[in-house]
């Protein structure tokens, strides 16, 4: 746990920026007509579970820092609906939607399980991975894998 000396440390920032960028590659074969809607509504909603996951480091404070990481994990939810809508509206096969499944879990585990780590820390200001098991919708899924 010593080895974290940024959010960019992160293991659930690491996932969540993996994310960004797919989304990133996706939304550019959209049609022009959703520049102004879907395309930067995917844009912003990516963007902002990196972005509230340094916030929420940058409190230094381990409650402040669980509320931004829920409101990462709320911006997470809403890129996958917007995948499913991409998916609706077929500017995104089905197998891109199975990637961006895939990568929305390896992004909810470390996430879930940084949050239940910050609100279970009394008395410590410290920000720090925890060592835990992270749980994701499938269910227990162990550090080492």
């Amino acid at each position: 746990m010593s080895g974290i000396r940024s959010f960019e440390d992160l293991e659930c920032w690491k996932a969540a920026r993996e994310f960004r960028r797919f989304t990133s590659v996706l939304v550019k074969k959209f049609p022009k007509e959703e520049t102004y809607q879907l395309t930067s509504q995917m844009k912003n909603a990516s963007r902002s579970i990196t972005h509230n996951i340094a916030e929420g480091y940058g409190r230094y404070h381990y409650l402040d820092n669980a509320k931004f990481c829920s409101n990462s994990r709320g911006s997470l939810f809403e890129v996958l609906d917007q995948l499913i809508t991409a998916n609706d509206e077929e500017y995104i096969t089905d197998e891109e939607l199975n990637k961006g499944r895939v990568m929305f879990d390896n992004v909810l585990r470390p996430l879930n399980g940084y949050i239940k780590y910050l609100q279970s820390a009394s008395g410590n200001n410290k920000v720090s991975e925890p060592e835990i098991e992270y749980t994701s919708t499938l269910g227990k899924i162990p550090n080492n894998e």
